[in-house]
């Protein structure tokens, strides 16, 4: 199966020439992470680390990505990025695993690593291979350049979830676990989300605030109630509750939250903002 760009030349540019430009605007920019990282030697010492990143316009949360990608370059690349998504079209299924081909994007081609694809949903009671939730899905596509940037060897496991229940997350969590263990691959997981949408700048960062307290924290359980009790509008909160989940069944119990910005930062306009935070979780 191949995955063709959707987004491309909206999210981001469509020439590789104008993609490398603006990831490296998005790393010097004022609000990002100040500097371009060299891309370290994998030792496998600090892994599994995942992080949590944001998936709009690079124009709007490109620069609060950069931090957790200086994270991640920093220690090496994997041999697997396991990239998580919520599903903002509404085809497919509860969790659909794009499990084998390439997708596409102007920076090349990345291979989809079908063995670790396929044990994920062996182990899973709920994925399943599923094609149509990832065609026309942003949220997984536009973290693609930010690794291809500076590298082009590694694989990668998309994963969109239609359910974000505490229940589905739970589960992915533990098939990614055994997986991992089953396969002895070295993995990270990317957990793409956006945060609350269309607040005004000073409910956005008050809401937001509830949120990253609680990943913070590490506390899953936590997230879902508050997302639910509040009604707060961010995208990809079960991305978020597995990897919290799959890292604390790695001993990996503290998140550092690197970055946190709205669109309004960007735009100027604070009556209707979206929220975009970078973390680690290690």
């Amino acid at each position: 199966m191949i995955r063709r760009p959707a987004v491309a030349g909206a999210f981001y540019p469509n020439s590789p020439e104008k993609i490398v430009d603006i990831v490296e605007e998005c790393f010097l920019d004022e609000r990002g992470a100040g500097e371009i990282p060299a891309l370290g030697k994998f030792d496998g010492v600090d892994y599994p680390m995942h992080i949590m990143v944001p998936h709009a316009g690079y124009q709007y949360s490109g620069a609060i990505a950069s931090h957790g990608y200086c994270k991640l370059v920093q220690n090496g690349f994997p041999e697997v990025f396991i990239i998580l998504s919520p599903n903002h079209t509404g085809f497919g299924s509860e969790i659909s695993v794009f499990s084998e081909g390439e997708w596409i994007t102007p920076l090349g081609n990345v291979e989809v690593d079908e063995e670790f694809a396929n044990s994920i949903i062996s182990h899973s009671n709920i994925a399943e291979s599923e094609f149509s939730a990832h065609i026309h899905e942003h949220s997984i596509e536009v973290q693609l350049p930010f690794l291809q940037y500076f590298s082009d060897d590694f694989k990668i496991v998309p994963i969109t979830m239609g359910s974000q229940t505490f229940s589905a997350s739970s589960d992915l969590a533990k098939a990614i676990f055994d997986a991992g263990n089953s396969l002895n691959k070295s993995y990270a997981v990317i957990a793409s989300t956006d945060l609350s949408h269309f607040n005004n700048q000073e409910k956005a960062n008050k809401v937001d605030g509830f949120v990253l307290e609680d990943i913070e924290e590490m506390n899953e359980f936590k997230l879902f109630e508050e997302v639910v009790q509040y009604n707060i509008t961010m995208c990809g909160y079960g991305p978020v509750m597995t990897a919290i989940s799959l890292s604390k069944m790695s001993n990996k119990n503290t998140c550092e939250i690197l970055a946190y910005g709205t669109s309004g930062d960007v735009t100027g306009d604070f009556t209707s903002v979206v929220g975009y935070a970078s973390g680690i979780f290690k």
